[in-house]
């Protein structure tokens, strides 16, 4: 099992999480590209942080929105959506090679994340920019999303994620952090969904339902509060239920 989380969401002087923290303990980063989140001083950190740890580097793509931190929808044509995915891994993969590594896969971020799931559209320009870059890359995302579909259907190995610190729907989607209990805090209970979610006994839905997801690679993400709490009890609970952790592009 993965272990992945989003990093390097600072911007400038504006700092966001704890990222040399987390990547002690994650085996995937998401690093931001500078289009949500990110600039080139904190992606040549974080990319030079993660080779010195042997974690593998994906680009972590999103809208052209700063100020909304890539969680506002955009109305964008696909193919100017797929060379802003393009550019984003480009720079990101640049910083990365300077490290000594190098970016081994993409997963969207926020807003975007959420509209390919389900838009074709958009799913596809994020996979038409991946092939572009680099075909051998891997896109990560949610299991039987349109971005899934995307991918596999123009030959981009696509691997599915849950989320540990994320409340979901009955249809398998997550519930939008407008609501209450959108994003889950007590370390305790997401280590628990954690580990049901990577050894198949599957997670509680919002309204009281089961998923059974099967991720390849599980995230907490940078910016939920205790978020080196919630990561740390995380890899513990999977150590304990003898779940192997290693990157899924390993």
């Amino acid at each position: 099992m993965d272990l992945n989380s989003d990093l390097g969401e600072g911007f400038g002087a504006w700092k966001m999480g704890d990222d040399e923290a987390m990547l002690d303990i994650v085996t995937s980063a998401n690093v931001a590209c500078g289009f949500h989140a990110g600039d080139p001083s904190v992606m040549r950190r974080v990319c030079e942080l993660a080779a010195e740890r042997g974690v593998a580097i994906g680009a972590h793509v999103g809208y052209r929105d700063l100020a909304g931190f890539g969680r506002r929808a955009l109305d964008i044509a696909p193919d100017d959506l797929a060379n802003e995915v393009l550019y984003q891994i480009g720079a990101l993969d640049a910083f990365a090679r300077a490290a000594g590594s190098r970016v081994t896969y993409v997963k969207p971020h926020g807003a975007l994340y959420n509209t390919a799931a389900a838009d074709v559209e958009q799913a596809a320009a994020i996979v038409d920019g991946l092939r572009r870059y680099d075909p051998g890359l891997a896109l990560l995302c949610l299991p039987d999303s349109e971005m899934q579909r995307q991918a596999e259907k123009a030959g981009v190995v696509a691997y599915a994620e849950a989320f540990a610190d994320r409340a979901y729907t009955a249809e398998g989607r997550l519930v939008s952090r407008k609501l209450p209990g959108a994003v889950l805090q007590d370390a305790e209970a997401v280590a628990e969904r954690a580990v049901a979610m990577a050894t198949g006994d599957g997670v509680v839905t919002a309204d009281g339902g089961k998923l059974d997801l099967r991720p390849d690679s599980l995230c907490v993400h940078g910016d939920t509060p205790g978020a080196v709490e919630l990561a740390r009890r995380i890899r513990e609970g999977l150590s304990t239920a003898d779940v192997p952790l290693s990157a899924f592009t390993g």
